[in-house]
């Protein structure tokens, strides 16, 4: 049968396929069976079920596909990290990256996800947004890439922790906020306790400023973490850093994430990347204390990871460490993000599609 007119069991929730499995004429329970091959143990092959009948498997197999992302590509940081390249069911390819938690062997790792083939936002500095955008991803494309990835660590490090990947972040290729239904749909299918089954407060969602997407979160039942990519402090400089700011100038946007905070009593995140000779002096961060001390968040410092074909520079130590003290000594929460996998180009902006 043509993979047009299969259907998609990747992306259904446990209920979901005990339905399709119903109108299939089976049991319910091979719903639940045939869920937790996908979502517990990675598994997109129909004949690796072993505890589903033949005939039911050649009949799945003939009428059904789990479009897992296939890894096409893998390369590894000296630090650990990995970043793998995927190719999608339409041939289209993503960046995905996995971040050790620490140096130790059996250390568990972060996954950055990415929601769209590209990215339409265009932040100057972002090796992303530079290479196009094409489409947005699906739900079951964003969950996939959480058990490739865990298939892949497992089998690379011949390890079988279902739990080795243990926060998700979706600051990969792409807004999550202009592909808002998907993203949503995803991380209730990374959350279902009879699957995956992650924490809530495990996964981030990161945005460039997309205020509809910020307001809807707030409405959301969620306990994940909201990131904001600031990266200025005034609109003059971020609408030339941050192309969506001339849609949806600071103002605008700090008043979402206000409604954000008073909806969601939750903690937010700005992300600030440090450009040499751009945001980085001390009226840079006196403005960035004035306009987010009032709302209690985190400062997440990020020093820049040069791109080759733009013309933005990564800061001194010392011009990191100095921006650092100014805003601590000014009463913000600030922390300086670590470095990881700059040296395979699977850092902050660093990600984009070069293989074909």
């Amino acid at each position: 049968m043509n993979m047009i007119n299969r259907t998609q069991l990747l992306g259904m929730s446990c209920k979901q396929m005990e339905e399709f499995l119903v109108d299939m004429g089976q049991p319910r329970y091979r719903g639940r069976q045939i869920y937790k091959w996908i979502y517990q143990k990675d598994v997109n092959s129909f004949h690796d079920m072993t505890d589903i009948p033949r005939s039911l498997r050649q009949q799945l197999d003939e009428n059904a596909s789990i479009a897992i992302p296939r890894v096409l590509k893998q390369r590894v940081s000296k630090d650990g990290t990995r970043k793998f390249l995927m190719e999608l069911e339409d041939r289209k390819r993503i960046e995905t990256v996995v971040i050790p938690q620490s140096g130790n062997r059996d250390t568990s790792y972060s996954l950055c996800i990415s929601t769209q083939v590209g990215c339409p936002v265009g932040c100057a500095f972002c090796a992303t947004g530079s290479s196009g955008y094409q489409r947005s991803l699906q739900s079951h494309e964003m969950a996939g890439q959480f058990l490739s990835s865990r298939r892949e660590l497992k089998r690379r490090l011949k390890r079988n922790e279902d739990n080795i990947i243990s926060n998700v972040v979706y600051m990969g290729m792409g807004e999550p906020f202009f592909n808002y239904d998907q993203v949503i749909d995803s991380v209730y299918l990374l959350i279902e306790y009879n699957g995956i089954n992650l924490g809530q407060r495990h996964i981030t969602i990161s945005t460039s400023g997309e205020v509809k997407g910020i307001k809807r979160l707030a409405q959301e039942k969620l306990q994940v973490t909201l990131a904001v990519s600031l990266h200025a402090a005034y609109d003059q400089l971020r609408d030339r850093l941050v192309p969506l700011n001339r849609k949806y100038p600071l103002g605008e946007l700090l008043e979402a994430v206000e409604y954000y905070i008073s909806r969601t009593n939750r903690r937010v995140t700005f992300e600030y990347i440090m450009l040499d000779d751009v945001n980085l002096s001390r009226d840079d961060a006196d403005k960035l204390i004035h306009i987010t001390k009032p709302l209690l968040a985190n400062i997440n410092l990020i020093p820049y990871n040069e791109v080759e074909t733009l013309p933005f520079k990564r800061p001194s130590s010392n011009k990191v460490w100095q921006f650092y003290h100014w805003l601590a000594e000014g009463g913000l929460n600030v922390t300086i993000r670590e470095e990881r996998g700059g040296d395979i180009e699977a850092a902050c902006g660093q990600l984009c599609i070069k293989e074909r």
